[in-house]
């Protein structure tokens, strides 16, 4: 692909893989903004609570929650991309601290959260993946709390395994993975997608059993 810079580390389970990406400004999954769908859900919410954002990036939802009264906690094992969102955040206000370097499959919090914001983090990793992510998102919810976020969604995906990142998941796939631990409050298309993204992205809110 044109403009696509050679990378040394093609183990996308790796900080490596991540570093030498944002080191190399190379994120075609960044969309340098807040999606206009969570804007519209942290506007809806009566409450505010503790929110975890995996995989975050350069973190650009993470003010818009704190400001909003959330308690964020934004991850990523990603030290570069780490540095990126605490600097882009030390710009706009004093929530560059909400964001830390951890691996989101041994993260150990004692006090469980009322919602997780997915995005681009269930398709930034391998499909033999998928189980321990779902598992681990059941770890950290407390009952009754929110997966939101948005799923990429490609239905050629249920007959030979994707390739990526970013990995798509066909919607059965994606249904047979929740539905035992999660009912879907709401599902929408999205109006604002990336080009990476565009037409096989679905806005959807789980809520845990």
């Amino acid at each position: 692909m044109a403009g696509v810079p050679e990378f040394a580390e093609s183990n996308c389970t790796t900080p490596a893989f991540w570093d030498e990406r944002f080191a190399h400004n190379f994120v075609p999954w960044d969309k340098g903004a807040v999606p206009l769908q969570l804007q519209q859900f942290v506007a809806s919410q009566s409450t505010s609570g503790r929110c975890l954002i995996p995989g975050c990036g350069q973190g650009w939802e993470v003010a818009l929650l704190a400001d909003a009264g959330w308690q964020v906690d934004a991850i990523d094992f990603s030290a570069a991309a780490v540095a990126r969102a605490q600097t882009q955040l030390q710009q706009i206000g004093p929530w560059a601290s909400c964001v830390r370097q951890a691996d989101f499959f041994t993260l150990d919090q004692v006090e469980a959260y009322d919602v997780i914001y997915e995005r681009a983090f269930l398709c930034a990793l391998p499909v033999a993946q998928r189980q321990a992510i779902v598992q681990q998102w059941l770890r950290l919810l407390k009952p009754a709390a929110r997966l939101a976020g948005f799923f990429y969604l490609d239905e050629s995906a249920a007959a030979s395994p994707p390739k990526g990142p970013p990995f798509a998941i066909a919607s059965q796939q994606l249904h047979d993975l929740l539905l035992p631990h999660f009912v879907c409050l709401q599902d929408d298309a999205v109006p604002d997608s990336i080009a990476v993204f565009a037409g096989k992205e679905r806005w959807q809110v789980w809520q845990r059993l």
